[in-house]
Formats: C-alpha cells, structure tokens, sequence
C-alpha cells in the first residue's frame, strides 16, 4: 500500500485533517466537507496516524485496515486518504507538516481540527511552531464549547483568531491565523463508536 501524500499542484489549497481514524466516521467527512466548502478548498487529505503519542496504541487496529476504512466512509471527490507518517517515519505532527510543507512549497495547506483537540492542543509537540507553520481550523463539535474557547492553546493564540466571517480569506493569511467554525452537527466520535462496537460483540 502506499502511504505517501498525494501529489498536488503549485498553489492548490489543501486541507490537512490528521488522526488515528479509529474508526473513521460520518463526522469526520462532515467536518471536512464543511471546511472545504467554507474556506474554499480544493482537497482535504485524512493523514492516518500510526499512533497518537497521547492515547493507548497497544488495540490500535493496523494502519492499512484504517486506511481502507476511511477510504470508504470519505467517499468524495475532494478527500484523499494517505498515512504520510509511516512513509516520512515521523511520529508527531510536527515533524510531519514540516516534512510535507518541504515538499510542497507552493501549496497553501490549512490545519483542521475538531474542538475537542483545541482543548488540549497545547499537549500536543511544538504546538506553537504547528501554529506558526499554517493557519488552523478549528470545527465546532456538538457539546460544550466553553471548554476548548477557554483552553491554554484559544488563550494564547487569541490575538490571532480570524472572525468566522472572514473563513474565505484564511487560506490567504500568513500564519499564525486560525478560525472557529460553527455548523456541524453530527455528535458522532471514533471513541462512542469503538464503546457501541464493544458492548455489541
């Protein structure tokens, strides 16, 4: 299977949505599809991690069943499906975006994320320089919103939070810059669905 990064064109807007897609949901194309349209994107790539170094890996189904899985639930024209980590042999996102923003210099990338992850991005490795590198969507999730508004990362990156108003200009903002959007609706996560998954076998 190859797990490189699409090949993309000079001066193409992509969309970057990275997780372990464990399982890969309606959600997930939801947020994406949503972004795509909102910020006028040309592609949104699922980069499939082997492993989040934050979470448990030890049950984490191979990296091939979730790419397979995830091609089937994207199902658009627009996502692409790749595992860039296992071909770059990076383990954090960092390293990651640095290795595919050096091969596409030309290409306008966003970093999206749902709300969930705002709140507890400032775990994440060298999150502040992930900041630096490309602006970053943030995707509302149905629930509480207070929480990842208020977290360590929204605090201090709140001087360059960009009003929802001004999504179609994103993609054109040197970063640091990044965006709330509000609109999708589905509740669904990989978390509820691995649960229901388990309580049925």
């Amino acid at each position: 299977m190859n797990f490189r990064a699409p090949l993309a064109s000079n001066g193409m807007r992509i969309g970057l949505l990275g997780g372990s897609f464990n399982p890969a949901h309606d959600a997930h194309r939801a947020l994406s599809l949503l972004a795509w349209k909102r910020l006028g994107l040309d592609r949104v790539w699922w980069l499939v991690s082997p492993g989040n170094p934050l979470k448990e890996n030890s049950a984490l189904p191979l990296v091939e069943q979730r790419i397979k899985q995830a091609r089937e639930v994207a199902a658009s024209p627009y996502i692409d499906v790749c595992a860039p980590e296992v071909a770059y042999r990076t383990r954090y996102t960092f390293d990651t975006l640095r290795r595919l923003t050096a091969s596409n210099p030309d290409v306008r990338f966003v970093w999206l994320m749902g709300a969930d992850n705002l709140a507890q991005f400032h775990r994440w490795k060298r999150w502040q320089e992930i900041a630096q590198m490309m602006p970053i969507a943030v995707i509302e999730r149905p629930g509480d919103e207070d929480a990842p508004l208020s977290s360590k990362a929204a605090h201090a990156l709140a001087r360059y939070r960009v009003d929802e108003s001004d999504a179609p200009l994103l993609m054109s903002m040197y970063p640091p810059a990044w965006i709330y959007l509000h609109g999708l609706k589905s509740p669904l996560s990989s978390t509820s669905l691995r649960m229901k998954g388990s309580r049925q076998a």
